[in-house]
């Protein structure tokens, strides 16, 4: 069942959102050479849990962590660790949720450690573009949910990437993965109609190369089947009669 959030219930989920933007730009302005992901992941449930929020992820099915911190083919759900040290290099994927007064905030990104390769680089600016393909696909008169996904895995496979297929986005509300599922892959036309009062978690998980992956023994983390690369980009997404509305960004 998809929950229509009305205006006061979407003016609450902007202060949940705010704080997740903020904490994810915090740990995104920390981000270099030699920091742990456990460091990492303290600033981000620190800044949380001052602003009078509760990490959304901490716990949440038994994950460990505030935040799920992955590093280059790790595609997502990556579990903060003391032992795991950034490098020069890297590309570094942070994923952050807060709840506060009674709904969730989720919102992800992906960061360069120091110089990174001219393709890294293309892989994560693509991730953020075919994002913005799909909100902009969400916008149109008559939307469905398949149009977001076509949006995305149109615009990403054009550049010869791959979308991951086994996980997608997500409604977000008083739970924090709600219906409907947001593919990053679709048919125009097909899935959910696009309303106001929908609030979806729109998240391109785009790989350099196959879009297959593996899950790791740790019950966890994910990696692309072939070792290539991962860019992962996400916010939340209120449908307004003034269009998408991106509660997870921060200026």
């Amino acid at each position: 069942m998809i929950f229509i959030k009305n205006p006061e219930q979407i003016k609450k989920m902007q202060q949940a959102g705010r704080i997740t933007g903020e904490a994810l730009a915090l740990a995104g302005e920390a981000v270099r050479e030699g920091i742990t992901t456990a460091a990492l992941d303290k600033m981000i449930r620190s800044h949380i849990e001052k602003c009078g929020a509760k990490p959304s992820f901490l716990g949440y099915g038994g994950f460990p962590g505030s935040a799920c911190i992955s590093i280059n083919e790790e595609v997502i759900h990556g579990i903060p660790s003391a032992e795991r040290y950034l490098q020069e290099g890297d590309i570094v994927k942070i994923d952050v949720g807060a709840y506060i007064d009674g709904f969730h905030g989720d919102s992800a990104n992906t960061f360069p450690v120091g110089k990174i390769s001219v393709e890294a680089q293309r892989l994560i600016d693509a991730t953020r573009e075919s994002f913005y393909e799909g909100v902009q696909a969400a916008q149109r008169d008559g939307a469905r949910i398949g149009d977001i996904g076509a949006a995305v895995d149109g615009y990403v496979s054009q550049r010869g990437y791959s979308v991951v297929r086994k996980y997608v986005g997500h409604g977000v509300g008083k739970d924090l993965h709600e219906d409907p599922s947001v593919p990053n892959y679709g048919t125009p036309g097909h899935g959910p109609r696009i309303s106001r009062g929908m609030v979806i978690a729109i998240e391109p998980m785009i790989n350099a190369g196959t879009g297959r992956v593996i899950d790791q023994p740790d019950g966890w983390t994910v990696i692309t089947a072939d070792g290539q690369l991962s860019a992962h980009y996400e916010h939340t997404v209120a449908i307004t009669d003034e269009g998408p509305l991106l509660l997870t960004k921060v200026d």
